[in-house]
């Protein structure tokens, strides 16, 4: 009042509903484990799908390919790798990261050189390959 010179002052606190620094603490904690489970998980997604999107595209390269490019033997060969590839990933959907990459290096290790014969390259190179059909970079080493 200042005709008095008294004063009050008043404080409204809102912590009804609030979130204690421990808690928040605590939050913050789990989320920055969580992150690194979701990562690692994405990764091991991103494998998979590069692997199986390598064998639909070493699959579907082999079926268009133009008559004479390729004989039947590596047809079948190609053919025979992706179906025994698709077969161990509807088993092994839980496989880790490194699982999946020692797999597309296998897979690229048998297709790689005959796509290359079909795509006109050196029997022998590690080449794109299928994995250029299906956007996919191709194993180089």
């Amino acid at each position: 009042d200042s005709s008095t010179g008294k004063q009050e002052t008043i404080t409204i606190k809102n912590d009804k509903g609030r979130l204690s620094k421990a808690e928040i603490d605590r939050m913050l904690s789990e989320a920055e484990k969580y992150r690194d489970e979701d990562e690692k998980h994405q990764q091991r997604i991103q494998a998979r799908n590069q692997l199986e999107s390598y064998i639909f595209g070493c699959k579907q390269a082999v079926e268009d390919a133009p008559a004479g490019k390729l004989s039947e033997e590596d047809k079948k060969i190609v053919r025979d790798k992706c179906t025994s590839e698709l077969s161990w990933l509807d088993s092994n959907t839980l496989a880790e990261k490194e699982e999946f990459e020692d797999h597309l290096k296998d897979v690229q290790r048998v297709c790689s050189p005959i796509m290359a014969k079909m795509h006109g390259g050196a029997g022998g190179q590690k080449t794109g390959g299928c994995g250029a059909q299906s956007g996919q970079r191709g194993y180089s080493g």
